[in-house]
């Protein structure tokens, strides 16, 4: 994701920035009390011109803010989340952040045009830019890295994770606890591949949310 933005802009408003998105979780402890939020996020929408995404469940409700075309958020998105923030707090509302997290499931493929079909059309997915994404936008993306080189020494499905910066290192920790292990840390601070006892892989990225 690029863009003008920082990352700290939505930090200022109890926002996280995680892959394709800005998000926040508002602990609402009840559906109704999520119905009521959801209805004046959806007047603030509807006046913006902006299209969030929300997850109503019986005690929360999570926000995104998706990117636009181009991969960026804009001030509109900021203006926005802003709103929205106020509205949880005029309505006694507070935000939870904790266990805010987005994920994606990665294909490494040497011929991505080959593979990339088969998967939209066994999950009735599209294909939007160089990602499958869910129409319902209820499932993960997946996106397809190109391989050099075959690996058969590798997996050649992994998940990306993406996790708030304040939460990753924690999560990272409690990975390693459980039996995991750092496979590599070539790219921290953006990434750490994480595997499991048998070597299955997932990418911990506090990306971009990490970002200045």
């Amino acid at each position: 994701m690029s863009g003008t933005i920082a990352p700290a802009r939505f930090h200022e408003l109890d926002w996280r920035v995680m892959a394709y998105a800005a998000c926040t979780h508002f602990q609402t402890g009840s559906l109704a009390k999520g119905v009521t939020l959801a209805e004046a996020i959806g007047k603030l929408a509807e006046a913006s011109s902006q299209h969030p995404d929300m997850d109503l469940r019986s005690n929360g409700v999570t926000v995104r803010l998706k990117v636009n075309d181009t991969g960026e958020l804009g001030e509109a998105d900021v203006a926005l989340a802003g709103e929205i923030s106020a509205a949880a707090r005029e309505l006694g509302i507070p935000v939870d952040l904790t266990g805010l997290q987005t994920f994606q499931i990665a294909i490494d493929a040497l011929v991505i045009p080959d593979v990339m079909p088969f998967w939209g059309a066994v999950l009735g997915y599209v294909q939007v830019a160089d990602v499958l994404v869910d129409p319902q936008f209820e499932g993960p993306t997946f996106w397809f890295q190109q391989l050099d080189a075959p690996r058969p020494q590798r997996n050649s499905i992994h998940i990306d994770l993406y996790l708030p910066e304040d939460q990753a290192k924690a999560r990272i920790d409690a990975a390693v606890a459980a039996g995991g292990r750092i496979a590599s840390d070539a790219h921290a601070p953006e990434w750490w591949t994480l595997a499991d006892p048998e070597g299955n892989e997932v990418d911990g990225a506090p990306w971009p949310d990490a970002s200045e």
